[in-house]
């Protein structure tokens, strides 16, 4: 009961938020919440779950994590489903150090085969180690041993998130050059694509990339600028039809305050990207060669600790996890961004170590995983009407 009750009290304190404007004006109308049906799977395991991120592929669903034991070690896990409700653990086959010791963090399915993400910080001045690992024909996660340098080295900065498509896959990121990328038609090896022109930091400004998505002919990726002589950051996205060669999409209607695009999905051929708009969240739809605001929703609160976590499409649905300071809250859209309602999400509070992450079968279904520091749970709905 208690975090349903904790939810209702977010809702009230969300529906303030859904739509703008000034002080002086009268508050606008309570908008109800969409309530999901969310029901809870029961994981099993020796030591602490970790969960953080979820993927569909051949009717399957797959979420990744680590194992925790009493001293605070951990090691990579994951655990696949076919019904959402009975979860079978899946075994890991590391061959380094840090990888017998990462937290899996980003996974994905392209062409049946999945690819996931991990790390553990270490070494010397404690940065994040990362590995990738592709699924063998025996179901094993095989970690895919590379150079240092790859995603690590001087040059490093964050290797963020998969993305899977027809032409296999790509993980999006940052290094001291700017975005970059990696790409890679099958996960048994990754090639880096590092101050690429368009997509590096140039004299236009400072390049950041969070997230990509498979758009025929090829990949879009999204995130943000801080042009010359500003510390703002304005929305700024990115097309490529193999993902080696780049050209800017800039985006239109940028605030004076912090704006950039964090999270991108594809609904109904049409790229949609949800991300920070000055003092609230906002979505923005790829339109011609700009990205093109659509509608405002939530509240961003000053002093860091707010982001996008999630985006998914859905039976013709758009449904976002947010975070702020105040912790984590669902959004659902019906006209591809124009207009949000909060909706129902499982309490979980935000912290360092915490996490939620939402996926979408083609069927309609939607799997949740959460971690509040203590345990991971999965949870699945239906999408709502």
């Amino acid at each position: 009961m208690r975090p349903a009750a904790a939810w209702m009290l977010a809702a009230v304190v969300l529906t303030a938020a859904v739509a703008g404007g000034c002080d002086d004006e009268d508050p606008p109308a309570p908008v109800a919440p969409v309530a999901i049906a969310w029901r809870p799977a029961t994981l099993s395991a020796p030591d602490a779950i970790m969960l953080r991120e979820s993927a569909t592929c051949g009717g399957a669903f797959f979420v990744v994590g680590a194992l925790r034991d009493k001293t605070g070690g951990t090691r990579p896990a994951g655990w696949t489903s076919r019904d959402g409700a009975m979860w079978s653990p899946m075994t890991f086959a590391p061959v380094t150090y840090y990888g017998e010791r990462n937290v899996m963090y980003s996974v994905a399915c392209a062409n049946g085969r999945i690819v996931a993400l991990g790390a553990k910080s270490g070494g010397a001045h404690g940065n994040p180690r990362t590995s990738s690992w592709q699924q063998g024909t025996d179901g094993v996660l095989h970690e895919v041993k590379a150079p240092f340098e790859l995603f690590g080295g001087p040059q490093a900065m964050t290797v963020s998130r998969l993305a899977a498509g027809p032409s296999g896959f790509l993980i999006t990121g940052n290094r001291m050059s700017g975005t970059a990328a990696w790409v890679s038609p099958d996960g048994a090896g990754f090639d880096i694509v590092e101050r690429a022109p368009g997509l590096a930091s140039d004299q236009v400004g400072e390049t950041f990339g969070f997230d990509a998505a498979a758009a025929p002919p090829g990949w879009v990726m999204v995130g943000g600028v801080i042009p010359k002589g500003r510390i703002d950051r304005d929305p700024l996205g990115w097309r490529s039809d193999d993902g080696r060669t780049w050209t800017r999409v800039p985006s239109v209607g940028a605030t004076k305050d912090y704006d950039e695009l964090q999270r991108v999905t594809v609904l109904d051929g049409v790229p949609v990207a949800v991300g920070v708009r000055g003092k609230t969240f906002g979505a923005w739809r790829l339109d011609g060669d700009a990205w093109r605001p659509a509608g405002a929703f939530g509240t961003v609160r000053p002093g860091g600790g707010t982001s996008v976590r999630s985006l998914v499409a859905s039976h013709g649905r758009l449904l976002a996890v947010t975070v702020t300071p105040e912790g984590y809250a669902g959004w659902v859209s019906s006209d591809r961004g124009g207009t949000w309602r909060p909706a129902s999400l499982p309490g979980v509070p935000a912290g360092a170590d915490h996490a939620v992450a939402l996926t979408a079968a083609g069927d309609g279904g939607l799997l949740l995983v959460t971690d509040d520091g203590r345990e991971g749970r999965i949870y699945t709905a239906e999408t709502p009407a």
